[in-house]
């Protein structure tokens, strides 16, 4: 190990246990151990028994075989990792994170899986979900480890579940080959949500026996059930070859933000070599919402050869922000917005199909149809059949978008339209350099040439000015701005000038230092949090 990575190390483990109790896990330990370093525990549920705000959870890496669980009473589940311990706020988490420089993987393969089928009987052995990783708790911090091989009998059984619970950060996850979706938040409890996933892939799950049809339930990310609380968002993800759709949204009436983030493949199993007979296919599935509340932002991200659509309004009551996005070679359309109309009952469905306008109509700008493939756009179909309507509408068509400008754009407006995503089926696309290949060392997004502008191309400086930083005389179209060096929202160097002394400055494990403030200005980089942005910072 050379010096410059000791001393990161060093540094790493010495901010730990400056802000609390330290305990180690590792796959050769016993929980009858102190939880040292030279005494782990074996399993994060007996550190959940210890750990206090402000602690941290050092897993070392290797395998974790899970074949016990433990049932989980207020939802009626079982798990195999149930946490259930809190930290006090953003500032006081607790903190389970992968070692430096070491891969902890958490492997279900062996997990008992709970029996039962549509409804719950209260008892372990009839409960309807199994996962290994249950968390229903709030200010966690979980980073740097991998969730695979969930099994699954009648139900499909998530990679990571997260019960009414608040402010889970979770960074740097791969949950993959689940019997259903990577992620799954259910915030339906009150005062919930504000989850931020930070740099996550979600890929190749897939629940065959689902009772409610063969690979019908197995999306990479899911957000739903909440009304009130805080917004989650997704910064930096990835999405791709899961059985029903990359992000899902379904009933989801709070909002929700989705930047800088990809979806490709989806509704392909068995690494894109074929397709469930139930999978959606959607890249981004943003609805629906049905009390008008569910208006989410979707925001320079990327969906690609998806079996459906590339971006999908999924009939929502009212439209979400759709800004900077690029699509290209969908299944079926780049863009669907596809709305519904519902009654104050929230349940009565007053139309089949029914165009947004107004304050609720779709905000769409600056994005990149690849080829201009649209549905309820411009144009839209209108069903209400108490009306005995049945026919084609105008509707708002957005600004500054391919479709707007008459902008056919053609492989000559692209640096490059190769990638090992489009072509290569039956590897596991994870370990391909490419756009779903590996991350550089901070976990942020590779950084490849697929699908950015070229010089020249007819997209440059055609889009509007929405309040980002942009190159030239105008915003780009599409995700990527030419000339900038920045691939991921939580890459942008930010300088303290630029910042209020309300900005709040995290390490890179996530600790709380400060403001700008009152933060030690040491030389390095730090997370900087600003109106629930966060971005880095480096100081030199």
């Amino acid at each position: 190990m050379g010096n410059r990575l000791m001393f990161a190390l060093g540094l790493a483990l010495g901010a730990a246990q400056a802000f609390g109790a330290v305990y180690y896990v590792a796959p050769d330990g016993k929980d009858s151990n102190a939880g040292s370093e030279k005494k782990p525990f074996a399993t994060l549920n007996k550190a959940n028994e210890v750990v206090k705000a402000g602690d941290t959870v050092w897993i070392r890496g290797g395998i974790y075989d899970l074949h016990d669980t433990v049932f989980y009473e207020r939802y009626k589940m079982t798990a195999g990792i149930l946490l259930t311990t809190s930290g006090e706020s953003d500032d006081n988490r607790i903190y389970y994170l992968g070692y430096p420089g070491e891969r902890p993987i958490f492997d279900a393969t062996n997990l008992p899986v709970a029996a039962g089928e549509e409804h719950s009987d209260g008892t372990p052995e009839g409960a309807m979900y199994t996962s290994p990783i249950v968390v229903a708790a709030k200010y966690l911090h979980l980073k740097g480890f991998e969730v695979r091989n969930t099994p699954m009998i009648h139900n499909s059984n998530s990679g990571i579940f997260i019960y009414a619970s608040k402010h889970i950060f979770l960074e740097q996850i791969d949950s993959h080959h689940n019997a259903g979706p990577g992620f799954f938040a259910h915030d339906g409890a009150s005062g919930g949500g504000g989850h931020l996933f930070l740099n996550c892939d979600a890929h190749d799950n897939y629940d065959p026996t689902d009772w409610q049809g063969d690979g019908e339930n197995a999306d990479g990310f899911g957000v739903h059930y909440q009304y009130d609380g805080d917004t989650t968002k997704f910064i930096g993800c990835r999405a791709w070859w899961n059985s029903d759709d990359g992000y899902d949204v379904l009933a989801q009436e709070f909002p929700v933000v989705v930047e800088n983030s990809y979806a490709m493949g989806n509704g392909y199993i068995h690494y894109g070599t074929s397709k469930p007979p139930n999978g959606n296919g959607n890249g981004f599935k943003m609805g629906y919402s049905r009390n008008d509340m569910g208006r989410h932002t979707i925001r320079n991200c990327v969906a690609w050869n998806n079996v459906a659509s590339g971006f999908y309004a999924n009939y929502t009551s009212v439209g979400s922000t759709w800004i900077n996005n690029t699509s290209y070679k969908n299944g079926d359309r780049s863009f669907s917005m596809a709305s519904t109309l519902y009654a104050e009952d929230e349940r009565t469905r007053l139309a089949e199909v029914a165009p947004m306008l107004g304050d609720k109509a779709h905000v769409l700008k600056n994005n990149i149809a690849f080829p201009n493939k649209l549905s309820q756009i411009g144009t839209c179909w209108e069903k209400i059949s108490s009306q005995d309507i049945d026919h084609y509408v105008d509707c708002p068509a957005g600004e500054n978008n391919t479709w707007n400008l008459d902008l056919d754009l053609t492989e000559d407006d692209f640096v490059s339209l190769d990638d090992p995503s489009m072509t290569v089926t039956g590897e596991d696309l994870s370990t391909i350099p490419g756009m779903l290949g590996p991350r550089n060392d901070d976990g942020s997004l590779p950084d490849v040439d697929f699908l950015k502008l070229k010089k020249g191309s007819r997209a440059i400086d055609k889009g509007e000015d929405v309040g980002f930083p942009f190159e030239g005389k105008a915003p780009d179209l599409g995700a990527f701005e030419y000339g900038s060096k920045v691939t991921s929202i939580a890459e942008r160097p930010t300088r303290s000038a630029e910042m209020p002394g309300s900005a709040t400055v995290f390490d890179l494990q996530g600790r709380h230092l400060g403001t700008l403030q009152t933060m030690p200005k040491k030389p390095g980089v730090y997370f900087v949090r600003y109106r629930n942005l966060l971005q880095k910072m480096y100081i030199k």
